[in-house]
């Protein structure tokens, strides 16, 4: 494992020399395909599929296949995959990360191994960012594969079943990571087998890959349906703990996003409801109510983590800057936002369905994925994904300066420099991105650029409808765009006439972001494919970033803090405690992950027996559900007799046994006197025969078709219903395991322990449900007395 762990870490020279040298192989064939007609080039897909049906590998034929892909990327839009490129796509096809810089072209990277797996019938996804970038790649980049004859689809929110279905029938699909995700979800929730839209999980290359499964990996995907508990407490809440006092009614902790009442803060909310405990379990509703509205109040900030919009709050997307559409806060907290606000108050949401973004892609058979920003990243891909990074040289040798970061004391000081720097490049017509990690931040400095008389166009989520306007300009001369995380993945800004000379397009940071692999996608706006450009880090120790740093050393440091008269920090040396608080943040973020997954890798191997239930029951026709129900009916049979007569012969209890049997049992008769002298193996018996005749008498409906139908939709319901309730235990347990850590034992050992209990109890549930409310239904229904006829009404 050591060895594997050192390997990792290697320089990626090995790799790329093996890999060189399946570039140079693709190039020797390039004079060859180019001799092509378009007919020939199309019909060697038939070839290759013919191939692989007659026993060759992807590894056979991928030489080929990728000098087929660059020479129709030629025929069709203009693009000759650089050698780089190739190197990317073998890394891409043998399951790794491509680390390769902004601008170098990643999107057509992924035609070659997209194109190349395709070819098994299996359907390939690539996911995006956002779905602007998976409806740009899919009607630029579709057209190459089109052209050699495959089928590629878009699935996007708002589109209807049958267009999904579609979409995921076609070779290859492009999409964004948590639409597909909630797809899965929505497919275990069906109640016909065609109603599912996915068809497996067999090859994905995931772009931006850092983005999607680390940044977006601590917000787990929830399918949830309207609750039917009034909002209106929220109001009172709200209002109450807008009274309340950090460290007299409350304690923040701002590094893991936590925060707890104190006896005070509880005592104030009992007085204020005329009770005595807040922590009794009949009050449970009101104690959601109020630490749902404490963190609304405490942790969620208006212009950082969410906007109002046309009187209702919008998600913001802290990693891209960008509206999260359709999607709420869970678990009450966007209730409390809107209370918050004074806005009107939505339904409070019940999950119905969850998975991380983690367990959602370790499902694929085959996962890939590129960015610009893998390597900080590197161990977490390993152990998480399985996922090893290749660092690919670019095409062109980067041309970009990357000045050292100015640290201030303050945020004024900090302001204040960055206006004077701006004044200066615009002075020169020099175009300059300035970046900011929030539209709070991008509006405040907005009107200091006003107040200096310094235009500039100002893009966040409020102004998004004018984004492609606004990148278009960015890198014209004299351009000044302030801009959220919005300006970072996927933008490309084009250099205008007369920049290259000026020294390209200048970036200013305005803060330094939580993790370092944001600030390098800001810095890589700049300077690609070996265009000039140059950025800096203007930052201040009143940014966000320190504010989650350890009130100990934040202070050990001020104390021995040296400022400049213009408020710049000198000593101790400010860049290396910019970059251990960035560390430390990273690592808090990173344990936050294996936190979740730890936790969620027990409710996905639950949910897995959950859908495989399900997707058994929706396979079946109406004749095999009977076969189906007598298993749940046998197994809850056998559970009554165990539970009444269990090794502990004191605790036998004959009555019990029969109120119970009496409930499922077909012309059941038997009486107390009858049982009472039996021991266990002969009430077992006895049971067992009786089972048996009502096995028959279930058998004798397996004809009736609407019957059998009727049964499988309740099955599904039984199923659902009491799922929703277990997710909904899972995550009350979920959410008090910090208080299991004070029970000197593992409290993950502990969870794992307390939800195998519950799943045990939920499967008792599924059970006895189903076996109950159906043979209650039967009875109702049928007269086996006279040979199973129907009762009339």
């Amino acid at each position: 494992m050591l060895t594997k762990v050192k390997e990792l870490f290697n320089d990626s020279a090995k790799d790329l020399k093996k890999l060189s040298k399946l570039a140079a192989q693709v190039n020797s064939l390039e004079d060859k395909y180019a001799s092509f007609s378009d007919d020939e080039l199309r019909a060697m897909t038939a070839q290759f599929k013919e191939e692989l049906e007659n026993g060759k590998t992807l590894e056979d034929i991928k030489i080929d296949a990728f000098a087929v892909v660059r020479e129709a990327a030629k025929r069709v839009l203009g693009l000759r995959h650089y050698d780089v490129q190739l190197i990317g796509g073998f890394v891409l096809h043998n399951s790794c990360i491509a680390q390769m810089n902004t601008g170098e072209g990643k999107t057509l990277v992924a035609t070659l191994p997209s194109y190349l797996h395709a070819l098994e019938g299996n359907g390939v996804h690539i996911i995006t960012a956002n779905e602007y970038l998976a409806r740009r790649d899919k009607e630029l980049m579709g057209q190459i594969h089109e052209f050699l004859g495959l089928t590629v689809g878009l699935n996007i929110s708002q589109m209807d079943p049958n267009e999904k279905k579609a979409a995921y029938e076609a070779d290859i699909t492009y999409g964004t990571g948590t639409e597909f995700g909630f797809d899965y979800l929505r497919d275990n929730m069906v109640y016909e087998i065609e109603n599912k839209v996915q068809r497996g999980h067999y090859y994905a290359i995931v772009d931006e890959i850092d983005s999607i499964l680390i940044d977006e990996a601590r917000t787990p995907l929830i399918i949830a349906n309207k609750s039917e508990e009034g909002a209106e407490l929220f109001y009172i809440t709200a209002q109450i703990i807008k009274t309340f006092k950090e460290k007299v009614d409350y304690e923040l902790f701002q590094e893991t996003k936590q925060t707890f009442l104190t006896d005070e803060g509880s005592a104030k909310i009992e007085r204020a409801f005329g009770i005595d405990n807040l922590y009794d379990a009949e009050h449970q509703e009101l104690l959601h109510n109020v630490m749902q509205s404490l963190r609304a109040h405490t942790l969620m900030k208006l212009d950082v983590d969410y906007i109002v919009k046309e009187g209702k709050v919008v998600i913001i997307d802290k990693f891209t800057g960008r509206i999260m559409e359709g999607r709420t806060f869970s678990e009450g907290l966007h209730q409390a936002i809107e209370a918050k606000e004074g806005l009107e108050i939505s339904e409070e949401n019940d999950t119905q369905a969850t998975i991380t973004i983690q367990n959602y892609f370790r499902m694929y058979k085959s996962l890939a994925g590129m960015t610009g920003s893998a390597t900080p990243s590197k161990q977490e891909f390993y152990e998480t994904y399985n996922l090893r990074v290749v660092t690919i040289p670019t095409n062109n040798p980067v041309q970009r300066i990357e000045l050292e970061d100015l640290v201030f004391a303050n945020y004024e000081s900090k302001v204040k420099k960055i206006v004077e720097v701006v004044k200066d490049l615009h002075s020169e017509g020099k175009p300059i991105l300035i970046g900011t990690t929030s539209i709070e931040q991008s509006e405040k400095l907005s009107s200091y650029l006003k107040a200096s008389n310094i235009k500039h166009q100002l893009l966040n989520a409020k102004t998004e409808e004018d984004e492609a306007r606004m990148i278009s300009m960015a890198g014209q001369k004299g351009q000044v765009m302030l801009a959220t995380n919005m300006a970072g993945r996927g933008t490309d800004i084009l250099l205008g006439e007369g920049v290259t000379e000026l020294g390209g397009l200048h970036i200013i940071g305005t803060e330094r972001h939580e993790s370092n692999r944001i600030d390098m996608q800001l810095r890589g706006r700049s300077g690609r494919q070996g265009d000039p450009g140059l950025s800096q880090f203007i930052i201040s120790l009143e940014d966000d970033l320190f504010v989650y740093y350890d009130e100990e050393e934040k202070e050990k440091f001020n104390n021995k803090m040296k400022i400049d008269d213009s408020g710049r920090v000198l000593a101790p040396d400010p860049i290396k405690y910019v970059k251990k608080v960035q560390e430390t943040i990273e690592n808090m973020h990173y344990t936050s992950r294996s936190h979740l997954l730890k936790l969620d890798n027990v409710t996905d191997q639950q949910s897995k027996v959950i859908y495989s239930m399900r997707d058994r029951i929706l396979k079946l026709t109406p004749e095999e559900m009977f076969a189906e129900l007598l298993e749940y009916i046998e197994n809850y049979v056998k559970q009554v007799v165990y539970k009444n007569y269990p090794e502990n012969e004191e605790e036998w209890n004959p009555k019990a046994l029969l109120e119970e049997l009496s409930l499922i049992l077909l012309n059941f008769d038997w009486i107390l006197e009858d049982i009472q002298e039996l021991d266990f193996r002969e009430i077992e018996t006895k049971v067992t025969n009786e089972y048996e005749k009502l096995k028959n008498d279930i058998i004798s409906l397996q004809s009736d078709e609407n019957l059998g139908n009727q049964l499988k939709h309740f099955m599904l319901q039984q199923i659902d219903m009491n799922w929703i309730q277990h997710l909904d235990h899972m995550t009350n347990m979920r959410d008090g395991i910090h208080l299991r850590s004070y029970e000197q034992e593992d409290p993950y050992r502990l969870f794992e322990k307390d939800a195998l209990e519950l799943f045990h109890e939920l499967m008792y549930t599924i059970q006895s449900g189903i076996s109950l409310r159906f043979m209650e239904y039967v009875k109702s229904q049928y007269d086996f007395e006279a040979g199973v006829e129907e009762v009339e009404d």
